[in-house]
């Protein structure tokens, strides 16, 4: 799935999740979890501004928690692994609270917030379950391996029945995180599917 597809998936898991509990959304004094939306790149910056509002607004009773929901992401360079920490929901933040005037006011003015999901006099919360989910994703840190590599460069293999072979590739499927490549088996040039954990590049 490319990370366009990717996002067009995560918008649609947002919009079901509200969707599904416009219903219970009149429950007045009920802690529930909200969606924001926020300038692409402040999710963080809008999670430390929102908890600082909080803090010196007086609010904990009743904002009581805000996530980013990220997962782990390990990247091969020059032959080096690196973590990084990608967004789930990239422009989404999560915020768990009571629904008044004044917590709507205290998030909904936080630097970076463009809006609540929901409609504008009206934020819907999300559903439970669905949350739960979101939060599981994050909290498992479901690794994918990102690679920079392009068709035409060699490759060893490192591990698998062709370990300490030499490939030259020939296809990329960075959403797979796999690649395809041309190796030399007793003189004959045989196709190798194989995983980017399994390569290392020369």
């Amino acid at each position: 799935m490319s990370e366009k597809e990717e996002n067009i998936v995560n918008e649609e898991f947002i919009e079901e999740s509200t969707e599904e509990s416009v219903k219970s959304s009149d429950k007045k004094n009920q802690k529930r979890w909200y969606i924001v939306h926020t300038y692409s790149g402040y999710e963080n910056k809008v999670k430390s501004n929102l908890e600082k509002r909080i803090e010196y607004m007086n609010m904990a009773d009743k904002i009581f928690r805000v996530e980013v929901p990220q997962k782990t992401v390990t990247q091969i360079k020059g032959g080096r692994k690196q973590e990084k920490e990608e967004k789930i929901f990239p422009g989404y933040v999560l915020v768990e609270m009571i629904m008044d005037e004044d917590s709507w006011y205290v998030v909904r003015h936080t630097a970076g917030v463009t809006k609540f999901v929901g409609s504008a006099k009206k934020p819907i919360p999300a559903k439970e379950s669905e949350i739960k989910k979101i939060i599981h994703r994050s909290t498992a840190q479901v690794q994918k391996v990102e690679m920079d590599v392009k068709v035409g460069e060699k490759v060893r293999i490192t591990s698998g029945p062709f370990a300490e072979f030499v490939g030259d590739i020939t296809e990329v499927y960075p959403d797979k995180a796999k690649l395809r490549a041309m190796v030399s088996i007793f003189g004959r040039e045989t196709p190798v599917e194989l995983e980017y954990k399994q390569i290392q590049k020369l």
